[in-house]
């Protein structure tokens, strides 16, 4: 079984406002990865909010599980650990990704899953032109991920075991994250 897990907890004080809800091509931000998700064919989907969290759910489709994580402030990892803590037990590896940063292809996360099911490695992730892009972490990692702290996610993972990682080398370049509202009409 492969999860998927969009991380939308954030407050987004430089986009002045819940950017998850924002709407991109007439859908809230959180929907475009959720969508990407289902599309890749993942067996389980998990949003986890935070702030403004009740108007974030609201959004979501009834097939998606929503997880407040209480400590949203202390970092993109606090959100990591609230996921990984409440996947499915036959889950056996998720895919992250970012409420901020449409147009992530569901091609490209059946790749990743293709990749995991291929080489049963640690770490799994995408690599644009670019740089990298979003991960899928196996369930004997969890725990260790769940540990980290700060507003890391997996990149201190990475990082610190580069024999965990194999990536999917992708053509072009990587989705850019919505930091701010004049991201949403200056996309390309």
């Amino acid at each position: 079984m492969i999860s998927g897990v969009v991380l939308a907890a954030g407050e987004g004080r430089r986009f002045g406002g819940t950017k998850q809800l924002a709407l991109l091509d007439g859908r809230p931000l959180v929907l475009h990865a959720v969508e990407a998700l289902h599309d890749a064919g993942v067996d389980e989907i998990v949003v986890v909010t935070g702030h403004d969290a009740e108007a974030v759910e609201a959004a979501l489709p009834l097939d998606v599980r929503a997880v407040r994580n209480p400590s949203y402030r202390d970092g993109q990892s606090s959100s990591l650990a609230a996921a990984l803590h409440v996947l499915a037990d036959a889950s056996e590896a998720a895919i992250i990704l970012l409420a901020d940063q449409p147009g992530v292809r569901p091609d490209d996360l059946r790749a990743l899953i293709d990749a995991f099911r291929t080489t049963r490695q640690a770490i799994v992730r995408l690599r644009y032109t670019d740089g990298p892009g979003p991960a899928l972490l196996s369930r004997e990692i969890y725990a260790e991920a769940g540990h980290l702290h700060g507003d890391t996610g997996a990149r201190v993972l990475i990082a610190s075991h580069p024999e965990w990682v194999s990536e999917v080398v992708v053509a072009g370049r990587a989705p850019r994250d919505i930091d701010e509202p004049g991201d949403l009409s200056d996309r390309g």
